[in-house]
């Protein structure tokens, strides 16, 4: 067998390891409630009671394992590291390939709902001129890819493995989609510039310039540089928005950045692992939370939320996802010098909203642009309808 062997991959979880995680799901020990009536202590006791009787008493256990393996999934070694991903190859002809990189906490469930209307519009009340044969690989060391056992694989490391793995599966020509790392993955990839990419789409762009991000950088370690002058109402909205990311909204990313290793507890309890994938950023946790109290925000439910905590559980990648974060080099939000198509989507309860003169300046070949009036950081997870309509708008002129 050659190191380019494409092998079938389904999931099989033994039941002694759902047994384990339902005895350490009751076997948790709570500390005292929250000081204050909001969120900023973080994800609130009773959020995560909620989430543990749910977990407990109501969640499917086999859900993970019978969504994914309805899907041809599939391994390869790439680097000598084994890639996990979907590929579903559409029933219409002149498809467009499309790579669609996932984020952190998430993974490729974040994903499910999309695949089906992107591969198959038609049956989904779209037009076949907009069809895709979609590829979702798990990052390193997320899901059912191998865990790294040595430094090296950053964000430009897995776009380079993407690149190599949209080849290996034969596309002459493809389009890349991404959130989160994802996005970082896939303007990375647009910099790079393979002739093969017809360009990109991205739900968190790059597009902070550097006078703003220096400024921005600054304030995480409290100097308190103020904003450049000069900036429009959108650009200041922004600013501002970012400038309260960095000060309170990154914590968990530093310690990641810094001592993913120190974070034992993701990998020996349940309850920590969940509480710490549920606190990515404010408008996230509002969400979830609101599923917890039996009103999710669309498409984010509390299966759904469950469904990516049970998998991070099972395949033990609480440690070995956050290691990205002490790999990645680049500024989150930074421009990267994107040389390809691009398009972007900006929803409203994202990190930050881009503002259009920074996306044209940081995409100099910007081809579609919309902000839209509902969705979060997770696009495809929550809106996957609206998600699937910006994808095929996105690439509509590049087939």
């Amino acid at each position: 067998m050659t190191h380019a062997a494409i092998r079938p991959f389904s999931i099989n979880v033994p039941q002694e390891e759902i047994d384990d995680l339902r005895r350490r799901i009751a076997a948790t020990r709570w500390p005292e409630k929250e000081t204050v009536a909001d969120q900023s202590q973080g994800v609130p006791l009773a959020t995560m009671q909620e989430l543990v009787r749910y977990w407990a008493n109501d969640y499917d256990f086999g859900r993970v394992e019978a969504r994914l393996n309805a899907l041809p999934q599939f391994l390869t070694e790439i680097d000598g590291l084994d890639i996990h991903f979907i590929h579903i190859k559409s029933p219409h002809e002149n498809a467009l390939p499309l790579i669609i990189t996932h984020g952190w906490p998430g993974s490729v469930i974040e994903m499910l709902n999309v695949v089906g209307p992107l591969t198959d519009p038609t049956a989904h009340g779209g037009d076949a001129a907009d069809a895709f044969d979609v590829v979702v690989p798990s990052m390193p060391g997320y899901g059912f890819s191998g865990k790294p056992q040595a430094t090296g694989w950053d964000p430009v490391h897995i776009a380079e493995a993407w690149i190599a793995l949209m080849r290996r599966l034969g596309y002459q020509r493809f389009v890349a989609q991404g959130g989160d790392w994802g996005a970082q993955i896939t303007d990375v990839m647009g910099a790079k510039a393979p002739p093969e990419l017809l360009g990109i789409h991205s739900n968190m762009p790059g597009t902070v310039p550097p006078d703003v991000s220096k400024a921005l950088t600054s304030n995480v370690f409290g100097t308190g540089h103020p904003a450049p002058s000069g900036l429009s109402a959108d650009e200041q909205r922004a600013y501002d928005r970012l400038s309260f990311l960095f000060t309170k909204g990154v914590g968990y990313a530093l310690e990641m950045g810094n001592r993913p290793q120190t974070l034992y507890g993701l990998a020996d309890s349940p309850c920590a692992l969940a509480a710490w994938m549920l606190d990515h950023d404010a408008y996230s946790l509002e969400d979830i939370a609101q599923a917890f109290a039996g009103d999710p925000v669309d498409n984010l439910t509390r299966d759904e939320v469950l469904d990516n905590i049970t998998m991070t559980w099972l395949t033990n990648t609480g440690i070995s996802s956050g290691r990205l974060y002490w790999e990645n080099t680049l500024g989150f939000f930074d421009v990267k010098d994107v040389k390809v198509p691009a398009a972007v989507s900006v929803f409203p309860r994202e990190l930050y909203q881009a503002p259009r003169s920074w996306t044209e300046q940081a995409y100099p070949k910007l081809i579609y642009f919309n902000e839209l009036d509902r969705g979060n950081h997770f696009a495809a997870w929550q809106e996957p309808e609206l998600f699937t309509t910006e994808v095929r708008a996105a690439f509509r002129s590049l087939r």
